[in-house]
């Protein structure tokens, strides 16, 4: 089986976010491991509007060009990792938003989760994972939460992530798992395919 492909996806547009540097860090750590081929997908290269469709993409593909291509990249992509803030407790409605454009391009994928601010994304990690399993995708248990004082330490003394040993823990927690979730639902979806040969 050749290696999975891993999505990072960034789920905030604005000037000046945090999600690119976590993005980077997860993106480092997952790639060194060798069981993964990884990429960051920024939301900034999709830019759907609010969804304003017939009708959801469970039943009718979307019109909107960037929903296209963003629905492609999630088809060509085997799992995911969303590094998402928490707004409001909750994720942003950006990422919201490009989740509610696609739907049988996750299925029976798998997706973990890094989440950034005051709790550590906690709240927004939680109400991802029931989106995801709503999407069929298999959510990890356990997540990254890059909590406030290692966000300040970051966005505003100057540090990077890799200075703070004590999130690689967690963070290769999540990728065992994620990996495992992804081996395991890749093989079953290529089963038919197998089967059809």
């Amino acid at each position: 089986m050749s290696n999975p492909k891993i999505g990072i996806v960034i789920s905030t547009t604005r000037e000046g976010r945090f999600g690119d540097k976590a993005a980077r860090w997860i993106y480092d750590l997952a790639k060194a491991r060798g069981d993964f081929d990884v990429e960051i997908v920024d939301l900034r290269d999709y830019p759907m509007p609010f969804f304003d469709e017939v009708g959801s993409p469970f039943y009718v593909p979307p019109t909107n060009e960037d929903a296209r291509r963003w629905g492609a990249k999630v088809d060509s992509l085997d799992g995911f990792i969303f590094v998402t803030a928490e707004y409001n407790r909750a994720p942003p409605a950006v990422l919201k938003n490009a989740l509610d454009y696609a739907y049988p391009q996750f299925n029976r994928k798998a997706a973990g989760y890094v989440g950034y601010g005051g709790v550590g994304g906690a709240r927004a990690v939680e109400q991802l994972r029931l989106i995801s399993v709503e999407l069929q995708l298999a959510p990890t248990r356990s997540g990254v939460h890059i909590g406030g004082a290692d966000f300040m330490a970051v966005y505003l003394e100057g540090k990077t992530l890799a200075d703070l040993p004590h999130l690689v823990p967690t963070a290769t927690a999540m990728l065992d798992e994620l990996s495992w979730w992804v081996r395991a639902l890749k093989t079953a979806r290529e089963e038919p395919q197998r089967q059809a040969a």
